[in-house]
């Protein structure tokens, strides 16, 4: 090649086709020169042609830089070929030049001369390694180098974050891939979009700067496209390259569904050759009606990549003046629907040159939609588009004409060289075309080229079109659509996409899914799909686990459930549950089949990529296998003809609804029968049949979980039978909730609707889920998917994830003449919308009278929701809006649908039996403006050719970002739920709904539950206030000790006791308030004034024992200061006498020995005594005391007569034995006397409520003497009040009882009382005696004697003697004081923290307990002696719990070191005084202490009155003595029994637990068992679990067989019963709340709850059949094949959760 380097570049410029040259020149202006090289001004290149243009870059860069410069552009705008030509010329005439340059070159202002030899003469692999270059170039413009090799997933795109919800342009090139990914998922048709938005200018750029930044002319165009932003393709090619294969499906799906053409060649940017996209396109399908299947109406529905067709290809040969995709596009799209299935040039963003795109080749599709006057072709066709000129993609031309039928070439003119290439073409079965510009300059010279190809290529004039104007003309579109009709009609060559890899591969082309992962996963599934041949076949003979015995269970189940309640319950239960045992037998014994087994061996062998890919090519198999199934066509045409004809006979719409469901099979029938296999392997265990370590499918969850994380739809609802197998969806989301780290706050949204509304589809565009959709009921059941929430965004939106729920569609066709279309469709929406917090109820209607059958539906569901307190929030979204009017036409119209809605909530009221009229706004908030969303319908156009609407797009994001609003604005009912929470709520709501008792069975588990909550909370604050205060009346009673009664002021006494005790109840009502505000208040609120009356319970009860307690104290401060007076005064008497004895033996001359000291002492001891005036206190007569307030209180004389005659052996009696009842009595009527099981009801009614009230008095009794107080008249007094109190309750009062059965009772308790405060008051006296204290301190004063005497320091004596009398007695009280709270604490917060947690796990414990025992005795005595057999029970507990193990010591040790540490700091604190004498330094130190430790004064007498130490060595001998006085104390203490440690405490621990888990201590009426409602003070009692009547003492006392039935569920029926409470008249069990308004009896129709008593029932028939007196009960059947096991996990379910939460909690 010769010439100047000016002429080889105008040559290449010359050789640019228009477009292209705009290219070069918008390149050009913005490319970095080198250093000393000035840019070419836009105004002057922008209107230049390639003359121009040479001459602009030879004066600005000279003639070398220049072709450099060029080069480098060539290579930027794509034109590999030209830049390389231009390279090679530059080349040879550089070798040419002298290597010595002139000093100045023009446009260079330094004069020098550089070489870039890397631009020039670069060989192919160089050429390549610019391209990736390009690549990597875009990558890090658009911010994607990281996923190179991390690439994109679905997931990242499924993640909510703050800026996924809003709607935003982007602003910098960064935020292209985002923004196109978030459009495509959401069906926009803007998705392609790839201009930036305009943002404000950088305030750090000054006007001037950006004036000399524009050049001198600063008004000059900058062009169209000169924006900093890319071309579409660039940004499509570099997002499929940074996706991973599923994302990658993903996009060309939603660009399917978009219209938008698919890229079908990627080009070789990252790889070594051109990729075919096979894998990516094998999500999509398409249905379209051939005008052979027009008049049927029928259509075919197949897979893209799997449907051959003809296949024409659009390639462009040089420069072309017209735009080639802008030409296929009014090619496919008819006259009046036109579409832009290609990007053009015209396009926004459509005009930004191209930097990676050229050499892809994209692919776009024509489908019929069987009108022929519309229909652009009778048969599908692809339309397949190379972008960029063949010369440099020779590959993918190669390609092209390998598969395409005819081959449209797009030139403005040909020249040698082109007609060399395409003379290789020659032999070609593909027919070639060419449109030519009939305006181009090189016309004629283009005609002789075509006609030296004619016969190579066998070319006719119809193979040539030309356009006559510079755009497409309608001529030139006309005739190709005529072309491409007459090509289809005769080609014999019919392709698809899956054919086309074949030669893909052939030509050395990539093909996507060939890597070995994708291959092996596709075996794997074909392996199994293979074998199908017959679907229903199929399915009966490998997922055996889902046929007819499966259906038939569940069923049964229901039936279980809703038993007929007119017939014997029990006995129809019995036989019921045999069928159900049958048939789970029968599944139990189903083994694996060879399908089911290779589906379950793939997914646990695969990794998590593998497993995701093998159940992709499971769903593809699958649907191919449908879709070829000719029987499944027939029954749609079958079905069409029964409901066109209008027969609508529902036996044969059932039929054919059975025969879709049995012919259709999908991936999620194998998940549902690996689920099926999990819970049939737990039922197993359960029943003994398979031991826990033989299990084989105990990891499946984790791998369902693992599909959940990676957005994959897991059923929650089996729609062929209507079942949740709770067990595998319980396991699978806890398996979920451990993988996100116990993280699982979500909130859960769902979708109802009538069938085909696009409930799928409207899901999936709002949050890129994966939901099938199709037209028809596709969905059956419901199926949850997980959205994850962005980790800064979990705050603001207060979830972690989430959870949302599609479902099946309502008012399906094949459903409304079926006998219970109503019910289900009415446990589809009660269980959807209770699981939910957002409900969106999707219409496809505008018109408002259309919605009734829905709208009744939904208020029904809300109805019932109400009821339970769940106040969903609920968005109505109308689909299909045909015209922008509708919403204003709606408006108007919103009024007559709030009159509907409360019309139909009034009807729903009346079904529902609801007492009161009721409205919809009772049930939900609506407002018509905020609570409808209107929604323009799907496609826009005529299916199946048409494009996704952009205003659906646009409004579902819309509703999106307003939903979402809402959550952030916490406008929701109540806050999210975590996972386990949702499980409960999952299995709560489904028991209710199979018990069609949804009102009160829901309701009943989710109070349950709060109000466990709420107990345990309150239980907690209870427990504190009650140690604070009884620390609080300990240390008062301890400064009232160390007082004289002058100085203690009972009135302020009782205004700190009242002061504290409100402080405390605001506190708790405080935090009851708050706990409220933020929890279930919805479900408590009924209970919410129950706690509040137990709070101001709990402060009577406190205040009453802080002032008996402070009462008590004074009490004993006063006798105690009479006493000490005495002991005062006769210690001042001893030590006077001492002190002169000493000083008359020192003054004898002879020194006396220790025999002698010891006799002088003893003289002056015995004289001292005699003249000592001690005065003995005189014993109470507590007898007379008692008789006399007795006679007091009967006030009555027949009564007094009666006591006059109690005899001695009577009293004796009292003493010993327990409270004998007579006959005489009650006070029967006569003719009621005469019926045996009359009397011996009341009887042994009495006789119980008697020993309930005798032990209470004891209890008192003995609290008494344990105070070590003296006796005090009220003693008898109160306990006459306890009488006279129970006398009057409503249990006691009911019975007819005569007057000396007070009497009796009245003197039986008190008699027995004086017993125990005669001896107490004796004691008190004894270790109060004066005489006595003198007696014992003989030893220590002799002592003292012989020190003075010998005059030996005394200071060490002093201190032992102070620490022996004073801080020992003081200390060991100190410990027993506190250590009975201090142990009921570390009982209850340590190892039986969760057994006493609460009333119902405590009763759970004691049952598992008395279970593991089965102990007839031990039954017995909890049935009829609950209170005796706890209290027992609870001691038990405590002594095995402290018997062995060292927490006492530790106690001990730690009460003992917190007091000897005060003790210490007092003693520094009083050391600082500076006190002078012993007596003064004692004195202060005793009132520093005296909160903690109460020393008597009288004590210290002996200690300071003979002590002539200095203060300073008697504080250092305290100090060091305090050690061993530790250890002795700890020494003494454990040498005690247990036992006896107890019995020495002042707060007794079991007496504490005992408070926390009796409650009220009611028990039901019929059973007797006890309420488990918190506290004392409550309007209704309840039980969780209820037991036969007849395992009470006198329950059906008056029938001589013992009966089996349930309180629980006798309160459904009309069965009666008879007592003393109704008067011995029958009475209607179901309205027993007449007789006992504060009992409520949770009815159970299941009575499952109670199989724990059946199975003690059942073992113990006999034993309480003699026990009682009784026959024994003739039990049902199935009674007797409860097992242990059973009998535990029946009560087990009950505070399964709660000992969960308290488990976690504690954790």
């Amino acid at each position: 090649m010769e010439g100047t380097g000016r002429d080889h570049l105008l040559e290449t410029l010359d050789d640019l086709r228009k477009d292209d040259l705009k290219r070069f020149k918008h390149k050009l202006r913005v490319i970095q020169m080198e250093e000393g090289y000035q840019a070419i001004p836009w105004g002057r290149l922008e209107k230049g042609d390639p003359v121009d243009v040479t001459d602009l870059l030879i004066s600005h860069c000279g003639e070398r830089y220049g072709v450099e410069v060029a080069v480098k552009v060539l290579r930027d705008i794509r034109q590999r070929q030209l830049a390389e030509r231009l390279s090679r010329a530059g080349s040879i005439n550089a070798g040419r030049e002298s290597e010595t340059k002139s000093d100045s070159e023009p446009g260079r202002k330094d004069g020098s001369n550089r070489c870039e030899e890397s631009a020039i003469g670069q060989d192919p692999e160089t050429e390549l390694s610019q391209e990736r270059r390009a690549f990597h170039d875009i990558l890090s413009k658009l911010n994607l180098e990281q996923h190179r090799s991390r690439k994109l997933r679905l997931s990242n795109l499924q993640e909510i974050s703050a800026d996924s919800i809003e709607i935003w342009a982007p602003h910098t090139l960064g935020d292209l891939p985002w923004h196109f990914l978030r459009k495509v998922m959401a069906l926009s048709g803007m998705a392609r979009n790839t201009s930036l938005g305009h943002q404000a200018p950088d305030e750090g750029i000054s006007e001037d700067e950006e004036e000399l930044e524009s050049g001198d002319n600063i008004f000059q165009h900058s062009g169209p496209g000169t924006t900093d932003s890319l071309h579409p393709l660039d940004v499509l090619c570099a997002v499929l390259l940074s996706s991973d294969s599923f994302l990658q499906q993903e996009i060309l799906s939603k660009m399917s569904m978009c219209q938008f053409a698919l890229p079908l060649l990627l080009p070789a940017l990252d790889t070594p050759k051109c990729t075919l996209l096979l894998w990516a396109m094998r999500d999509i399908v398409r249905k379209w009606r051939p005008h052979s299947l027009a008049e049927s109406r029928g259509f075919r529905e197949e897979s893209l990549v799997l449907t051959s067709m003809p296949t024409i290809s659009f390639v462009r040969l040089g420069s072309c003046s017209f735009s080639k995709s802008k030409l296929l596009n009014e090619v496919l799209s008819p006259s009046q629907q036109h579409h832009d299935f290609f990007i053009h040039r015209d396009m926004e963003s459509g005009n930004v040159p191209r930097e990676i795109a050229d050499g892809l080749v994209e692919i776009s599709w024509y489908f019929p939609g069987g009108k022929e006057n519309s229909d652009l072709f009778p048969e599908p066709v692809a339309v397949a588009n190379l972008r960029g000129d063949i010369e440099s993609h020779q590959l993918q031309f190669s390609f092209l004409t390998e598969i395409s039928s005819a081959v449209f070439i797009v030139t403005e003119s040909i020249n040698k060289r082109q007609c060399t290439l395409l003379s290789s073409l020659q032999g070609s079965a593909t027919k070639y075309y060419f449109i030519l510009s009939a305006l181009a300059d090189k016309h004629s010279e283009s005609l002789e080229e075509l006609a030296k190809l004619a016969p190579v290529l066998k070319l006719d004039k119809s193979h040539v079109l030309e356009n006559v104007n510079t755009r497409t003309s309608v001529q030139l579109v006309k005739k190709l659509q005529s072309t491409i009709g007459i090509i289809m009609m005769s080609a014999n060559k019919s392709i698809s996409i899956a054919a086309m890899a074949v030669t893909a591969r052939k030509l050395g082309i990539q093909v996507d899914e060939d890597y070995e992962q994708c291959q092996s996963t596709s075996n794997w599934a074909k392996e199994i799909t293979s074998e199908i041949q017959d679907v229903a076949k199929y399915k009966k003979e490998m997922l055996r686990l889902q046929g007819d015995i499966w259906k038939k269970w569940v069923k049964l189940e229901k039936e279980l459930c809703r038993m007929n309640r007119e017939a014997s319950i029990e006995t129809q239960e019995s036989h019921l549950r045999e069928k159900v045992l049958e048939l789970r037998s029968k599944l139990n014994q189903c083994d694996i089949s060879v399908g089911t087994m290779k589906f379950i061996t793939g997914i646990e062998k695969l990794s998590k990529v593998e497993v995701h890919s093998f159940l992709k090519w499971m769903r593809f198999n699958l649907e191919n296998v449908s879709r070829g199934n000719k029987k499944l066509s027939l029954m749609e045409n079958k079905y069409k003809e029964e409901y066109k004809t209008g027969s609508n006979d529902p036996k044969s719409l059932s039929e054919l609804d059975e025969l879709f469901s049995a012919s259709s099979l999908r991936v999620e029938h194998f998940m549902r029968e690996l689920g099926q296999f999990y819970e049939t392997e737990c039922t197993k265990v359960k029943e003994g049949i398979k031991a826990n370590w033989q299990r084989r499918f105990i990891h499946l969850p984790d791998i369902a979980a693992d599909l959940m994380v990676e957005g994959f739809p897991v059923e929650l609802i089996d729609g062929d039978s209507s079942n949740i197998p709770l067990q595998w969806v319980t396991d699978v989301l806890t398996q979920l909730h451990t993988k996100l780290g116990g993280r699982s706050r979500m909130l859960v949204l769902t979708v109802l609707g009538v069938q085909s509304t696009g409930k799928s589809t409207l899901l999936n565009t709002m949050f890129g889920l994966q939901f099938a959709v199709s037209s028809g009921r596709c969905t059956r059941g419901a199926f949850m998917s997980f959205v994850k929430v962005a980790e800064n965004f979990q705050q603001e939106l207060g979830c972690d994830f989430i959870l949302v729920i599609d479902t099946e569609g309502l008012k399906a066709p094949e459903m409304p003449t079926l006998e219970d279309s109503y019910e289900h469709d009415n446990e589809l929406a009660t269980l959807v919308i209770g699981l939910s917090d957002i409900t969106i109820v999707n219409m496809a209607m505008s018109n408002a009278t259309e919605m009734q059958d829905i709208l009744q539906i939904v208020v029904h569901t809300f109805l019932r929701m109400r009821e339970v307190r769940h106040k969903p929030y609920c968005q109505f979204v109308h689909q299909n809006i045909k015209d922008v009017s509708a919403h204003e036409q709606n408006t108007r119209d919103m009024n007559h649908l709030l009159e509907q809605l409360n019309e139909i909530t009034k009807a729903v009221g009346r079904m529902e039996k609801q007492c009161r009229e009721i409205k919809i706004s009772d049930m939900m908030d609506y407002d018509p403006q905020k609570y409808n969303w209107y929604i323009p319908r799907l496609w826009h156009g005529v299916p199946p050719m048409a494009p996704v609407n952009i205003g659906y797009s646009e409004s579902v994001c819309e509703l999106k970002k307003y939903l979402f609003k809402r959550i952030r604005n916490s406008s929701l009912s109540s806050p999210p739920k975590d996972i386990p929470h949702f499980i409960e709520w999952v299995r709560s709501l489904w028991n209710a709904v199979k018990h069609e008792s949804f009102s009160f069975s829901f309701k009943k588990s989710l109070v349950a539950e709060a109000y466990n909550q709420m107990s345990v909370k309150f239980e907690e604050w209870e427990l504190k206030l009650r140690e604070l205060m009884a620390f609080w009346v300990t240390s008062m009673a301890n400064i009232i000790q160390s007082q004289t009664p002058d100085k203690v002021d009972f009135g302020i006494l009782q205004c700190n006791v009242q002061d504290h005790l409100v402080f405390a109840e605001q506190n708790i009502l405080d935090c009851l308030g708050k706990y409220f505000d933020i929890g279930e208040e919805h479900l408590m609120e009924k209970y919410k004034e129950d706690f509040i009356r137990r709070t101001s319970s709990l402060k009577q009860e406190l205040e009453r024992y802080a002032i008996n307690k402070l009462e008590e104290s004074i009490y004993i401060r006063k006798y105690w200061l009479k006493v000490g007076f005495l002991k005062e005064e006769y210690m001042k008497t001893i030590e006077e006498n001492l002190d002169r004895l000493w000083r008359d033996c020192r003054r004898r001359q002879q020194k006396l020995d220790n025999r002698e000291l010891e006799s002088q002492f003893e003289i002056m001891w015995r004289k001292m005594l005699s003249e000592l005036p001690f005065a003995f206190s005189q014993e109470c007569a507590i007898t007379q005391e008692m008789m006399f307030q007795l006679t007091k209180d009967l006030s009555n004389r027949a009564a007094v007569d009666i006591l006059t005659s109690v005899s001695m052996k009577t009293l004796l009696n009292c003493e010993t034995k327990s409270f004998p009842m007579k006959q005489q009595y009650l006070d029967v009527p006569c003719f009621k006397a005469l019926i045996p099981w009359f009397t011996q009801e009341c009887y042994h009614r009495l006789e119980a409520l008697a020993k309930s009230l005798m032990a209470k008095c004891i209890s008192y009794t003995e609290a008494k003497v344990r105070s070590k107080a003296g006796y005090d008249e009220t003693c008898f007094r109160e306990l006459l009040n306890m009488v006279n109190e129970w006398l009057q309750e409503e249990d006691v009062r009911k019975l007819p009882t005569t007057l000396s059965f007070e009497t009796d009772l009245k003197f039986h308790i008190l008699w027995k009382a004086a017993y125990a405060f005669q001896k107490m008051n004796k004691d008190f006296i004894k270790g109060n005696d004066p005489q006595q204290h003198v007696e014992q301190l003989k030893p220590q004063y002799l002592s003292i004697f012989k020190y003075l005497y010998l005059e030996k320091d005394s200071c060490e004596n002093r201190v032992q003697d102070f620490c022996d009398r004073c801080l020992k007695p003081a200390l060991k009280d100190y410990v027993n004081n506190r250590l009975g709270m201090e142990i009921a604490d570390d009982f209850l917060s340590r190892g039986k923290s969760t057994e006493y947690s609460s009333r119902s796990v405590f009763h759970f414990t004691v049952q598992k307990k008395l279970l593991e025992e089965m102990n007839f005795d031990n039954y017995v005595e909890y049935i009829n002696n609950y209170e005796k057999f706890v209290k027992s029970w609870m001691w038990r507990c405590l002594l095995d719990n402290y018997y062995q193990s060292e927490g006492l010591q530790d106690l001990e040790k730690e009460i003992l070191s917190t007091i000897i540490k005060k003790i210490r700091d007092a003693l520094e604190m009083t050391k600082d005084k500076k006190t002078r004498t012993v007596c003064a330094f004692l004195f202060h130190f005793c009132e520093m202490i005296q909160k903690d430790l109460v020393i008597p004064s009288y004590s210290l007498v002996g200690v300071w009155a003979l002590n002539t130490t200095d203060t300073e060595s008697f504080f250092a001998c305290i100090q060091s003595f305090l050690p061993d006085l530790e250890q002795q104390i700890l020494a003494e203490f454990q040498d005690l029994e247990v036992e006896s440690k107890f019995s020495s405490l002042s707060v007794k621990p079991q007496d504490e637990i005992f408070k926390r888990v009796f409650g009220c201590g009611k028990q039901c009426p019929f059973c007797k068992v006890p309420c488990e409602a918190d506290g004392r003070h409550h309007r209704e009692h309840f039980a969780s679990v209820h037991r036969p009547q007849s395992l009470q003492r006198f329950g059906n006392s008056h029938a001589k067989k013992l009966h089996y039935s349930l309180c629980s569920t006798d309160v459904l029926y009309n069965d009666k019963f008879q007592n003393s409470d109704t008067e011995w008249k029958p009475h209607p069990y179901k309205d027993y709340r007449d007789c006992y308004p504060d009992w409520y009896i949770q009815p159970d129709p299941s009575i499952v709850a109670s199989d724990y008593w059946k199975f003690v029932f059942k073992e113990f028939n006999h034993q309480f059949a003699r026990e009682y007196d009784a026959l024994p009960a003739d039990l049902p059947e199935d009674w007797g094949k409860i097992t242990e096991e059973q009998a535990l996990e029946s009560i087990k379910k009950s505070v399964y959760d709660e000992i969960a939460q308290l488990v976690r909690k504690s954790v």
